[in-house]
């Protein structure tokens, strides 16, 4: 069968990754000059709190080509490999996997899935999904493009404070959004990532993105959705009762965000992805 593997970017919960015989492969981040890999090391929550305390912002890394390489043979045992990783907009990672692939020798199908988070997670899933009912590489990779095309990831900044820290924004700036009560909602567009609104106020903040959720497709009762955060899992439950009670969608996954994506989002945010 098809063996499917991902980066850590895709914060998939241990038991799914158990489930689904999803292998995974780490980025790795530096706090203070210290580097660990994603999900080995270092724990979403000891990252978070390694995170707040630092005098700087992480720092994070694709895998070393030689890193894909070593799993690419072991896995290549048991029959033909897919791996998919996280957009190659935002991450040097797709790059190590092809370099890795041809260091190797070994025939792997290498997936940009413009994604990172839980909208990366999701689609190994359905890829996982797929391998498990005879689908060929090229056969899933087809449907993965459809369903990329379609994918909708919401990223909401609760503090500007990692985007001031990373040069992204100035600290007058990151501090008139502060006392303003302004959150920022991104959005990933094809791999980017993209400013979509400002908004005053958390409350509407929340039921904003409620409603953005409805714009975009009409009938939800099918779709999974993904739920990442930083240290804020009780807005995280929060947004899960109210995408529940309005639109019945198949399922809804809570998890924490690891050190990959919560470098960028900073404390409190959340990555909304479907």
């Amino acid at each position: 069968m098809l063996q499917i593997i991902t980066d850590s970017s895709c914060d998939l919960p241990e038991e799914l990754r158990r489930r689904y015989h999803i292998h995974v492969v780490p980025l790795t981040v530096a706090i203070d000059g210290k580097e660990y890999a994603e999900g080995v090391d270092i724990t979403p929550q000891e990252f978070q709190q390694k995170m707040l305390s630092a005098s700087s912002l992480p720092k994070t890394s694709q895998p070393a080509p030689a890193v894909f390489a070593r799993s690419f043979e072991e896995m290549a045992k048991d029959g033909p490999i897919l791996c998919l990783t996280i957009s190659s907009k935002l991450s040097g990672t797709y790059q190590s996997a092809c370099m890795a692939r041809d260091l190797a020798n070994i025939p792997v199908t290498i997936f940009d899935t413009w994604a990172g988070s839980l909208a990366l997670g999701i689609q190994t899933i359905k890829a996982a999904e797929w391998a498990a009912q005879g689908l060929s590489a090229q056969e899933i990779v087809e449907r993965l493009t459809a369903y990329r095309g379609e994918m909708n990831i919401l990223i909401l900044l609760d503090t500007l404070e990692n985007i001031v820290k990373g040069g992204r924004l100035s600290r007058f700036q990151g501090t008139v959004a502060q006392v303003l009560g302004i959150k920022v909602l991104l959005e990933g567009v094809e791999g980017s990532v993209e400013l979509r609104e400002k908004i005053r106020g958390k409350a509407k903040f929340l039921h904003r993105i409620v409603d953005i959720v409805g714009e975009r497709r009409s009938d939800l009762t099918h779709t999974i959705f993904g739920i990442t955060h930083v240290d804020n899992l009780a807005d995280a439950e929060y947004l899960k009762a109210l995408i529940v009670e309005r639109y019945h969608p198949q399922d809804v996954i809570i998890h924490y965000m690891g050190s990959t994506m919560g470098t960028y989002a900073g404390k409190g945010g959340m990555i909304v992805s479907f």
